[in-house]
């Protein structure tokens, strides 16, 4: 066996003392309190504990059992010391456990074994056990290792709340060494108001004890109270300022006079001689990121690592400071790498700065682990997961936070306060969530506080709840433009923009300037309205204040152009942007297609992609709907195209905007094909598919497809329910109508509304059910749209009914007295029946009143270009060509067969007169057109914006027959499939 020479030494001596203490000997289970002389043994015991040699101690323990004076209680707790010292806790526990008579020194000795190796459970449940021992009483050496313990980790403050409270009520709370303890968990776990009361009552403080407070404020920000602390303890006689006292200041990172002075201070006392290279390198890059000078600033970081200069937490907090703010993720996780290599990933400073850095870069699963890495945490840690969390659209994630922090003892301050506010905005339960923040607030004295109090205004205006919101608002005793801001926003988002516009006429009144968000907002407002002459206005005002540049407010402006139907002035501000971002394009490529100006949305999106910029969803759906507008289904097409070729085409929003697209171009066929290829699981989709069909006559099929989606587990909404209910229109399935009304509201508990009253009505009229029809506009419990009316007039004029007809016409002349279509369809409804004194009474009416009837025309696309049409037109370039192919269609269709219907001729002529006035009508002028410029089998399609007359729907039927093509026509009811002599909504339209 081989020994040091100590080691030597000792064995020799522990042979002697065996041999003169052999009149001890007793067993080792048997311990007595009475006293025994220390054997000259004694110092290699102490010795094995100095040097932490295990095998030493053992044979020093093993000597004192042959010895006899393993009844010595001074001597176990030397062992225990020993057995904790040298790593070996189960022998420390095990003799701990056969000690049948254990004083203080014995528990404590134990305890501090356990904090020693940082086994929290074991030394709180030895804690518990040593109250239940009455012999025995806690002192303060056994609240030291247990709040070393609790300061490690934050799950633990609320135990050592728990000991304060237990040390007070046994008198040890006013213990310089608990009381130090208790200081530095406070510290660590941003309580530093509690910290300073316990610091204040304390007669006797070291250095330590002063930077452990100096560290505490500095790291949560509070400066001012930590250059107070260092200069109470420069100016003190007794203690004397350390490089830790120093260093403490100096990584702030802060620029000022106070930080020159502690500069200066420690220069001066050579406190800095290793720390001065790296303190000077951080106050450069500090200057850097200060002036946004971000690649400066990396670049003086890069040649510190070069001249080997060393760095420390705050090199590393300014790095990724500059890093954030220049967004260079990679170089951020080079970083982070870097942080783990130097061991700084346990300093809370430089953990807070790496979350910031994730999250803001988009990569909170990055920020998250970070979080949960983390051995100890502070106030501004969870603030910053908390306020990410909410930025992110994690709102539940950042109010489970907000919970689980209170429930550590960690108290909030106003930034969580305001960010957990701002989270309950995006909650479902959010409203019960904020009434018990709200409350908490109101606890914890932060309700008047200006980030919360305009997280108050922001939150309950979002929840629609305004009366909250402007109750808080009249409260406040100042001006703040923040707040301001949330009202007037919330005051759009739920439909007062009058009330928005007098908020901001106030702000501008008293002399107050608004920003940026204000302008934008307001202009909303004027949008919302459609009030031209305020949004010019709001848009002087921008000028003034020098915001009308502001992209934002750019926006906002041609958006209210836009929206007031002034197209010139919007399109002027945007000519004005010199690089229009996504949102600038979506806001005038959309508004043109809101307001019906679909062809220069197009014009614009070629603008677009000639500057090189890509569109995105939103821009691709608008011009989709456009070409919906339109009819344009090569346009559409090509639109299509792009949302592939930009990878777009999969965002549901688009793709059912497509599905749409095809089905109102006439294109169902494509729609349905379509859907099939889609992974559908939004209710968009299948309404869209639904309706498609229904208008195409396909009611069958799309109470099919209806069936379909309830079985799969899509629920539908009243949306679903119009489609449905147009499908029994359209394709006469009265009862079927009936029992779907009824399936709507018992079965989904979806109340119907006027659509689907409208819907009923339609299905009844075209079944010739004009009174049970009149009798549902009755009893139904919404007023009648006009809408409504016309649609049960024209089945009037359909089935003939003049009776109920001059009702209908009587009504709705009453909710509309300029309605051209009611004294048409009346008009046309006496003529039908040859009562032409009446028809010249209907007309007379018309122009009396100065109402003027809608033209009708048909149109169709031919090679991306729209041609119209309108009766007898020979406006057209091909007039001559035109009207000879139509000439030899209506003579081949006779002889299939075709009779002209003049009964749809409703003018007083001669019958010949009447035959030929059928023959030029609009949408045969353009299916003439369509099949000269077009070749077989193409399909031609026509759009007409009235109803199709009931003689041109027989003649299109025939010319399928003699052209063999197809031929869909969208009137304003309806599409129309005309193939081989039939038209898909069966003669029931």
């Amino acid at each position: 066996m081989h020994f040091t020479l100590h080691s030597c030494r000792t064995h020799t001596l522990l042979k002697v003392t065996a041999r003169s203490s052999s009149t001890f000997r007793v067993p080792c289970s048997h311990f007595s309190t009475a006293p025994v002389p220390h054997p000259t043994w004694l110092p290699a015991l102490r010795s094995a504990i100095a040097i932490g040699d295990l095998r030493l101690g053992r044979r020093t323990h093993a000597v004192i059992i042959t010895s006899g004076a393993a009844e010595d209680r001074f001597l176990a707790n030397n062992l225990l010391s020993m057995y904790s010292k040298c790593g070996s806790l189960p022998c420390a526990r095990r003799l701990f456990d056969q000690m049948p008579h254990r004083n203080t020194v014995t528990w404590n000795s134990l305890l501090s074994a356990y904090a020693l190796h940082g086994l929290t459970a074991d030394a709180i449940h030895l804690f518990r056990f040593l109250l239940r021992c009455p012999t025995v009483a806690p002192t303060r050496l056994t609240f030291t290792p247990l709040l070393k313990l609790c300061s490690a980790s934050a799950d633990l403050f609320p135990t050592s709340q728990s000991l304060h409270s237990f040390a007070i009520k046994i008198g040890l709370g006013s213990d310089a060494m608990v009381s130090s303890a208790l200081v530095s968990v406070y510290s660590k776990f941003g309580v530093l108001q509690e910290a300073q009361h316990i610091f204040d009552g304390m007669d006797e403080r070291d250095v330590v004890l002063w930077n452990i407070m100096i560290k505490g404020y500095a790291q949560l920000g509070f400066l001012q109270e930590a250059f107070f602390m260092f200069s109470e303890l420069h100016r003190s006689e007794i203690l004397h300022l350390d490089e830790t006292s120093v260093r403490c200041i100096l990584m702030i990172g802060e620029s000022g006079e106070l930080f020159e002075q502690v500069l200066a201070y420690g220069n001066k006392t050579c406190l800095l001689d290793d720390f001065a290279d790296v303190l000077s390198r951080n106050k450069i890059m500090s200057e850097h990121v200060r002036n946004g000078d971000y690649d400066a600033a990396l670049e003086c970081f890069l040649e510190m690592k070069r001249l080997n200069f060393g760095y420390d937490n705050v090199t590393f907090v300014i790095v990724l400071s500059a890093v954030t703010s220049g967004e260079y993720f990679e170089a951020g996780e080079q970083l982070h790498a870097m942080v783990t290599k130097a061991g700084l990933c346990s300093d809370v400073s430089v953990s807070n700065s790496l979350i910031n850095m994730y999250a803001k870069m988009g990569s909170l699963a990055y920020a998250r682990h970070v979080f949960e890495d983390m051995k100890e945490f502070d106030l501004v840690s969870w603030n910053t997961m908390i306020s990410n969390c909410a930025q992110n659209s994690l709102e539940a994630e950042s109010v489970e936070l907000f919970i689980k922090m209170l429930r550590l003892g960690v108290l909030p301050d106003q930034f969580t306060m305001a960010s957990t506010l701002r989270a309950c905005s995006g909650i479902n339960i959010g409203y019960l969530m904020l009434e018990q923040v709200h409350c908490f607030t109101l606890k914890q004295g932060l309700f008047m506080d200006i980030f919360v109090l305009t997280a108050l205004v922001d939150v309950y205006a979002k929840k629609g709840k305004m009366e909250e919101a402007e109750l808080l608002f009249s409260g406040m005793d100042w001006f703040d433009l923040a707040s301001c801001n949330a009202l007037i926003a919330g005051y759009v988002i739920n439909g007062y923009p009058n009330k928005a516009l007098d908020l901001f006429s106030s702000i501008t009144r008293s002399g107050e300037r608004p920003n940026d968000f204000t302008l934008a907002t307001v202009l909303k407002a004027c949008s919302g309205l459609v009030t031209f002459e305020n949004g010019m206005q709001v848009h002087s005002h921008a000028i003034k204040v020098g915001y009308d540049s502001d992209l934002c407010v750019c926006s906002g402006i041609f958006d209210m152009y836009i929206k007031c139907g002034n197209v010139k002035a919007a399109s002027a501000i945007f000519s004005n942007i010199s690089k229009p971002d996504d949102v600038a394009w979506t806001a005038m490529i959309s508004g043109c297609v809101d307001i019906g100006d679909e062809e220069h949305a197009f014009h614009l999106y070629l603008q677009m992609r000639q500057s090189g910029a890509m569109p995105d969803e939103f821009i691709l759906a608008s011009l989709i709907k456009a070409c919906s507008c339109l009819a344009a289904l090569g346009q559409g097409r090509q639109i299509h195209g792009n949302a592939i070729k930009f990878g777009c085409a999969s965002d549901p929003f688009v793709g059912t905007s497509i599905l749409d697209m095809y089905a109102k171009c006439g294109n169902i066929e494509d729609s349905y094909s379509l859907f099939k290829r889609m992974n559908v699981t939004n209710t968009a989709s299948w309404n869209a598919l639904v309706l498609g069909l229904a208008q195409h006559g396909y009611g069958k099929e799309a109470l099919k497809v209806f069936k379909n989606m309830t079985s799969q587990g899509v629920l539908p909404d009243k949306i679903t329910f119009v489609g449905v209910l147009s499908a029994c229109s359209h394709s006469g399935l009265v009862s079927e109508a009936y029992s779907y009304f009824d399936t709507m509201r018992i079965d989904y508990c979806i109340e119907p509304e006027v659509e689907h009253y409208s819907c009923l009505v339609d299905a009844l009229g075209r079944a010739g059910l004009l009174h049970e029809a009149e009798k549902i506009i009755e009893t139904m419990p919404y007023d009648p749209s006009a809408s409504m009316y016309r649609t049960l007039l024209g089945a009037c004029r359909i089935q003939g009914n003049m009776e109920v007809g001059q009702r209908i016409a009587t009504r709705l002349l009453g909710l509309e007295p300029l309605d051209s279509s009611a004294y048409v369809l009346l008009s046309n409804t006496y003529a039908a029946a040859n009562r032409w004194e009446d028809v010249h009474k209907a007309r007379k009416t018309m122009g009396n009143r100065n109402v003027k009837k809608d033209p009708g025309y048909s149109w169709i696309e031919i090679k991306n270009k729209v041609h119209l049409f309108v009766v007898d037109d020979t406006s057209h370039p091909e007039t001559t060509a035109i009207y000879q192919e139509l000439e030899d269609l209506i003579r081949k269709i006779k002889g299939e067969g075709y009779i002209p219907d003049t009964d749809y001729v409703l003018l007083d002529l001669q019958e010949e007169e009447k035959e030929r006035t059928l023959y030029y009508h609009s949408e045969k002028l353009a299916i003439a057109y369509g099949l000269i410029s077009t070749t077989p089998p193409s399909r031609i399609r026509v759009i007409k914006n009235l109803r199709v007359c009931g003689d041109c729907h027989n003649a299109i039927k025939y010319i399928t027959k003699v052209v063999a093509r197809e031929i869909v026509l969208r009137d304003a009811s309806r599409f129309h499939c005309f193939k081989d002599g039939v038209c898909s909504c069966g003669d029931y339209w």
